[in-house]
């Protein structure tokens, strides 16, 4: 990372200095296959960069990490590549009005999923390549301007090993064993896309005839690893693309700009995919190897839409710099859910967005490094950490309550006028502002202010007066921010008021009705003469971004009959709101534990079970008193094997408890049952033990020293495969041996030889709750080591490494001071690498308020 953090100051000074009037790049690839060369394997990269200078004469760089440069020249005169080259920049001296700088070098293969990665599977030994660059690793590939305001046109040719197929941004073909791509229309640096290799290949075609007569024809494609293929259900990918596509048209009025459509599932994958204009990105995980639930197929869903959705807001309309970051990514993780809801099969889609992405964005924006929607990112570094909940969810969250603040078609008619205004352009948030203005006559000043430019999440919470009579006599809600972020927002909601029905008993909605909130307490006339409620949810249909809170008689209602609550949107509401009053230390956590042991075995939205599951982990190993601790844990495995008994044999709620027991299982009784399935002499009816689900069981086998290493090894024979491997490694660095986590911690902090996925598998079996005894020296190694790895490695190797190897599964008072002293003592370190520390250490802070609310104390003080 040294010398390659670009910052905000020096892309506007070059902004203003250059701009870009087209790219080509030549890559030969034929050197992925065979024997390497010594040192680091290598491609060549010979990249021609046509640009202007607004100030001949003047100094300026283009960027490239590369060990070796060949030769620059710079219109038409040979440099020195030892003195204009220093490992990430080179130095561009007495610019011409119009410039054409040429650079050959030889550029390195990538093991962390940034640059060009190259992946060899094992099962059949193929050489697979993608790129990924976002915020800017196109610089490890091919010579750049590497900011997103000099967008450029881009010509890409490629060699590649004989039997190839390459895949990029543009058309492409292969003449006299060159790849060669159309041009491509302006777009930034870090949506560029190159794949290579072997891979599966399907095709299919989309059509849109216009009002006009005219015809859109956009060819699409699907693609894996050959090892993959059997699993690949690429007509249910081309069934959601189609009707993204059809979604997008009906309501952006721009067609796609980018003419095919080609979406890459990809091994290794650091992030859930990419926009790259005509060749997206995914990580291969979305291709299931074995039974899944619905849930699993929403999230695909969602993130194909998602991804779609960047090729209007990122791709066609791009940010200035990273500070803008959510005018694509909260625009797009809105749009994901929007479109899903309104094209596809997975109507729900708003279930899961309040219960799963708002959970992200709640924990984000009371961390100590929350920042408003619009961030001040001063350089790439910083730009990295702010793919967040903020920026997605948080993001999303505030354009869902904008929406019903100017109403949709005001705000589609707004993004309509965006797309049209700032093409192939770079915009900030004044230009989005601009246009919802001019479509919903309101002033968007304050409301900007008070949802995008300030952080911080405020709590609502109703408060209700009643007559003698048991009616309504005032309604008001409540509204708090937090010390150190005070603004109240405007947040416009619906109050719904529940009671039970006669006949059935069920808890349904008999009243609802919308509010402006604004200021510490509104009151909602519309309610008053209602009949007493049992619960009164406030942000009812989940239209604000904000938490939920109960008053004393909705809480006492939900811990007696949250079961009966019929509307599985207001019992994802209401699920989120228990956890987060968990989260805050002002419900003990054995009560939420006991919430989810009685109600859960009737949540019906499979995506809100899988969620409860996660959280209820998490509460019993983080926010448990050390005394309960093992209490909670053995009552939720106990609670697994009993759910799974019951469940409906080869339903999806079966999988999921079986999951869930794999995952909690820490008694002779459990495991053995888990044993006993994965060797078929014990049986669940409808349960099918496949690949996936073994690896799931026999991780906790290994964990509890139930199997060793020929276990492991057999099933790995059963399964030699990349994923096979990756889960090889997590199991065998869960093993509770001294050895084997001195193995692990070398592996991953002293080492530099694994790739992006198997430091993620090693360091996930080596951070294991049941183990806090046996990793605890890792504490001050791990306090000793941040520096040197932040430094040493990659910025998402440096990231996997400083939070997954953090030592908060301790949660005790000593850790906690250990980070304190760390921050204290090292305050020039990167603010990168302070931020991450920063932020684990207030993860680990909340556990133990938690914990002193859980043992009957006062959670504060921490």
């Amino acid at each position: 990372m040294p010398g390659e953090n670009l910052s905000r100051d020096e892309a506007q000074e070059r902004a203003a200095l250059l701009s870009v009037d087209g790219y080509e790049v030549a890559l030969d690839l034929r050197s992925a296959i065979g024997d390497a060369e010594d040192g680091p394997r290598t491609f060549r990269s010979v990249t021609t960069i046509r640009f202007r200078c607004a100030e001949p004469g003047a100094t300026s760089f283009a960027d490239l990490v590369a060990p070796q440069v060949t030769s620059v020249s710079l219109n038409g005169k040979d440099l020195d590549p030892g003195a204009v080259f220093d490992g990430s920049r080179i130095a561009l001296e007495d610019l011409a009005e119009e410039n054409e700088l040429v650079v050959d070098a030889r550029c390195a293969y990538s093991r962390t999923g940034e640059g060009m990665h190259r992946f060899v599977d094992p099962e059949d030994g193929e050489v697979y390549l993608y790129t990924q660059y976002e915020p800017a690793d196109a610089r490890r590939v091919f010579t750049t301007f590497e900011q997103p305001d000099l967008k450029a046109p881009f010509r890409f040719e490629v060699r590649a090993p004989e039997g190839w197929t390459v895949w990029g941004n543009g058309a492409g073909e292969q003449v006299d064993g060159v790849w060669r791509f159309a041009e491509t229309k302006p777009i930034s640096t870090y949506i560029t896309a190159v794949v290579a290799g072997p891979y599966h290949y399907v095709t299919d075609s989309y059509s849109r005839t216009f009002a006009d007569g005219t015809t859109l024809e956009i060819p699409l494609g699907a693609l894996c690893r050959k090892g993959l293929a059997r699993h690949f259900d690429a007509d249910d990918v081309f069934l959601v693309t189609k009707q993204g596509l059809d979604f997008f048209h009906d309501h952006f009025d721009y067609p796609y700009p980018f003419g095919k459509y080609d979406q890459a599932f990809v091994p290794e994958y650091n992030l859930g995919a990419m926009e790259n204009p005509g060749c997206v990105t995914f990580r291969e995980e979305y291709i299931f190897r074995g039974k899944v639930t619905r849930a699993a197929y929403e999230a695909r869903a969602n993130v194909i839409l998602h991804e779609m959705a960047h090729m209007w807001f990122g791709d066609l309309v791009t940010m200035r710099w990273w500070d803008d970051l959510w005018l694509k990514e909260s625009f797009a993780d809105f749009m994901g859910a929007f479109s899903m809801v309104g094209a596809t099969r997975f109507t729900d889609g708003w279930i899961t967005f309040a219960n799963n992405r708002k959970a992200w964005a709640y924990r984000a924006d009371q961390l100590p490094s929350t920042h408003p929607i619009t961030a001040d990112i001063r350089d790439l570094e910083a730009a990295k950490l702010n793919f967040d909940g903020i920026t997605y969810a948080k993001g999303a969250s505030v354009l869902k309550q904008l929406v019903a603040y100017v109403g949709q078609d005001a705000f589609l008619e707004g993004a309509r006028r965006y797309f049209k205004r700032h093409a192939y352009g770079n915009t900030e948030l004044s230009d989005l502002l601009t246009v919802l203005e001019e479509t919903s006559g309101r002033d968007m000043t304050a409301w900007s202010r008070a949802w995008l430019q300030t952080a911080g999440l405020n709590a609502l919470t109703p408060q209700v007066l009643l007559t003698a009579e048991g009616r309504i006599s005032e309604l008001a809600v409540l509204q708090e921010a937090p010390e150190a972020y005070p603004q109240l927002r405007p947040h416009r909601i619906a109050v719904g008021l529940y009671a039970r029905e006669d006949v059935s008993g069920e808890l349904v909605r008999y009243a609802r009705a919308e509010v402006d909130v604004d200021g510490p307490r509104t009151l909602v006339p519309e309610l008053v003469g209602e009949r007493a409620p049992e619960l009164v949810l406030v942000n009812d249909d989940d239209l604000t971004y904000c938490k939920i809170r109960f008053d004393e008689n909705s809480l006492e209602t939900l811990r007696e009959r949250l079961g009966d609550l019929t509307d599985p949107l207001a019992r994802a509401l209401v699920w989120s709101a228990l956890w987060n009053l968990t989260r805050d230390a002002l419900m003990p956590t054995r009560d939420f534990v006991d919430l989810v042991l009685r109600f859960a075995g009737r949540e019906t939205d499979i995506g809100v079970l899988q969620m409860l599951h996660t959280w209820v982990r998490s509460a019993v190993t983080h926010y448990a008193a050390p005394e309960w601790r093992a209490e909670g844990g053995a009552a939720l495995a106990q609670g697994a094997v009993r759910e799974l008994r019951i469940a409906e044999p080869g339903s999806q709620h079966q999988l999921v408890w079986a999951r869930f027991l794999a995952a909690t299982a820490c008694a002779d009784t459990e495991l053995g049952l888990l044993a006993g399935l994965l060797d078929g002499t014990a049986r669940i009816d409808g349960l099918d033990v496949d690949q996936e689900l073994r690896w799931a069981f026999l991780e906790p086998l290994a964990t509890y020293g139930a199997v060793g290493e020929d276990a492991i090894a057999a099933e790995l024979a059963r399964d030699d495969t990349a994923s096979g491997r990756r889960h090889q490694v997590r199991c065998l660095a869960a093993r509770p041996l001294a050895e084997v986590k001195a193995r692990a911690w070398a592996d991953v902090v002293e080492s530099d030889t694994l790739s992006n996925a198997l430091v993620e598998a090693t360091i996930a079996g080596f951070a294991r709750p049941s183990q806090r005894e046996l990793i605890a020296p890792y504490t001050p190694k791990y306090f000793a080591a941040i520096e040197r790895v932040w430094a040493e490695r990659s910025i998402q190797i440096g990231m996997d490494v400083v939070r997954g190897l953090f030592p908060g599964v301790q949660g005790d008072k000593a850790t906690l001071d250990a980070a304190d002293a760390w921050l204290s003592e090292r305050a020039d370190a990167a603010p990168a690498l302070r931020r991450l520390v920063l932020e684990a250490r207030d993860d680990l802070a909340r556990a133990l308020r938690a914990q002193v609310c859980d043992a009957g104390g006062v959670g504060a003080g921490l």
